[in-house]
């Protein structure tokens, strides 16, 4: 079931870039996507219990402020310059192949990665180990805080002309170059905690093993890294000092 409606959700956004001219929409989708897999796989499930009711409003706050932030952020501003370079790369056939290396792609990685929601809410819940829902909705919560804390601080410093074109080393930023990755994280191993507490779907670490890896070595910080050294004077010098990923005391 979630498949399909991923699968449809992709194709109609695909559609909706297509008249807007405008890939990277796609982004703003991800968080609401897995809002979109929760629900739809709570609604079909045989057995809805307190849990199950649990894990799908944690993916609906992530999601709806991951969702909402990044609109915030993008509306208006015209395409991502990574789609950009996309759509120069492709030519005239870019309108056919961003339907399978962006929308599908997205709509793959995401039913894996929600496998833990999908597969938790299959579960009778009869077995419930609310200690890995306390343990895990923490984790969540501590993650949510991060990111949002992070997003809102590097808001705030880019609404000042004074910092444009400056590294943003404070707050959260002066611990990790990426507190909202490192959020992120948090948020999915919580996830899966919260998931693990029917015992069954232990093996569904493969979803926020993905993330994992997709933050820190693919669309995460592996890729902001590639670029923003030559469009921030000073970078270099915040790399030799702040961890990338994992928070930690600044070096002197």
């Amino acid at each position: 079931m979630s498949a399909t409606v991923i699968g449809a959700a992709v194709t109609l956004l695909w559609l909706l870039s297509l008249a807007l001219r405008d890939a990277s929409i796609v982004d703003i989708f991800w968080g609401p996507g897995f809002v979109l897999v929760a629900w739809a796989s709570f609604v079909t499930a045989e057995v809805t219990e307190v849990r199950h009711l649990v894990l799908a409003l944690l993916v609906t706050v992530w999601g709806l402020r991951l969702g909402g932030y990044l609109a915030w952020r993008n509306i208006g501003k015209g395409e991502d310059f990574r789609y950009q370079a996309m759509r120069r790369h492709w030519g005239r056939r870019f309108w056919w192949v961003s339907l399978f290396t962006v929308f599908v792609l997205q709509g793959v990685i995401m039913w894996v990665v929600s496998l833990p929601v999908q597969v938790a809410m299959a579960a009778d819940g009869s077995d419930t180990f609310w200690p890995a829902v306390v343990v895990g909705g923490a984790l969540w919560a501590a993650g949510l805080g991060f990111e949002t804390i992070g997003d809102l601080q590097l808001a705030r410093f880019k609404a000042d002309s004074a910092n444009a074109g400056q590294v943003m080393d404070r707050g959260l930023w002066r611990y990790t170059r990426h507190p909202n990755y490192f959020g992120d994280f948090v948020v999915w191993w919580g996830l899966y905690l919260v998931a693990l507490a029917t015992i069954e779907p232990w093996w569904t670490f493969v979803g926020p093993l993905l993330m994992s890896y997709l933050l820190i070595r693919v669309s995460g910080v592996a890729m902001v890294e590639r670029t923003i050294g030559k469009r921030r004077p000073g970078y270099e010098e915040y790399v030799g000092r702040t961890s990338a990923f994992l928070p930690r005391p600044p070096r002197r």
